[in-house]
C-alpha cells in the first residue's frame, strides 16, 4: 500500500499477491476501528446506567443533546469526510461511539443482562456471516442497495409513525423487517467497502475510508442488535 510520502515509481506495479494483502490489511483496519468503537459504546453504556448518570443525563435537555447529537455527527462525518483531516475524523468517530453509549444506556435498564449477552452473539454471529458473504462473494450485491435504502426508510417511517400509535403488532413487524434490512446491509455495506479500496491511495485518504466504513458496519451492527433485542431480548 502506498502511502501518501511513499509513493510507488512511475511504471512500476504491484502484484495480486501484494493488492490482496494490501486489502486484508485494510478491512481488518476497518473491523478494528468498528470493534473498537462498539466496545467503547458497550462500557459508557453500562457506565451510564449504572452510576445515576442516566437519570441525570434524561432528566434534563441534555438527554434529548445527547439521543440527538451521534445522527448530527454522521450527517457532518458523510458530508466533510472529503476535506476533513484524518485526526478530525477519529476524534469524531470516538466521541460518536461516546454518544451512542449514553444514548443506548436504557438497554442495561430495559433488558436482563443474560438476554443482552445472548442477543449480542446472536448479532455477532448474524452480523460475522453476512459481512463474510459480502467480501468473499464474487456477485455483485449493488441491485441490493436501492431496495434496502427504500427498506430502510421504510423502517424509520413506521418508527415515527409507531410513537403516537403504540401498536405492538407494529413494533414486532419493524423489529422483523428492520432485521432483514440490517442483515442485508451489512453484507452490501461489506462489499462496497472493499471496491472502495485502491493501493495507491495515501495513508490520510486510507485513514478516512477506514473510518466511514467502520462508520456504517457499526451502524449495521448496532441496529441489528436493536432490533433482535426487540424480538428476542428478556424485561427486567
Amino acid at each position: 500500500m502506498a502511502t501518501g510520502s511513499e509513493r510507488r515509481p512511475f511504471g512500476t506495479t504491484l502484484t495480486q499477491t501484494q493488492v490482496d494483502e494490501g486489502l486484508r490489511k485494510y478491512m481488518l483496519r476497518v473491523y478494528n476501528y468498528m470493534g473498537s468503537g462498539l466496545a467503547l459504546t458497550g462500557i459508557v453504556a453500562y457506565v451510564v446506567a449504572h452510576t445515576g448518570l442516566y437519570q441525570a443525563l434524561y432528566g434534563s435537555v441534555i438527554g434529548f443533546i445527547v439521543m440527538l447529537a451521534p445522527l448530527g455527527i454522521v450527517f457532518f462525518m458523510g458530508a466533510k469526510i472529503k476535506t476533513m483531516k484524518p485526526s478530525t475524523a477519529q476524534t469524531l468517530f470516538w466521541v460518536f461511539s461516546v454518544l451512542m453509549g449514553a444514548s443506548l444506556s436504557y438497554v442495561f435498564l430495559t433488558y436482563t443482562a443474560t438476554s443482552i449477552v445472548r442477543v449480542f452473539f446472536i448479532t455477532a454471529a448474524t452480523f460475522g456471516a453476512m459481512s463474510l458473504y459480502g467480501y468473499t462473494t464474487k456477485r455483485s450485491l449493488a441491485r441490493w442497495g436501492s431496495f434496502l435504502f427504500m427498506g430502510l426508510i421504510g423502517v424509520i417511517i413506521a418508527m415515527v409513525v409507531n410513537i403516537f400509535m403504540q401498536s405492538e403488532f407494529l413494533y414486532y413487524a419493524i423489529s422483523v423487517i428492520g432485521v432483514l434490512v440490517f442483515t442485508g446491509l451489512t453484507a452490501y455495506d461489506t462489499q462496497r467497502i472493499k471496491e472502495s479500496y485502491v493501493e495507491s491511495d495515501g495513508q490520510a485518504v486510507m485513514t478516512k475510508k477506514a473510518i466511514m466504513g467502520a462508520l456504517n458496519l457499526y451502524l449495521n451492527f448496532i441496529n441489528l442488535f436493536l432490533m433482535l433485542l426487540h424480538l428476542f431480548g428478556g424485561r427486567e
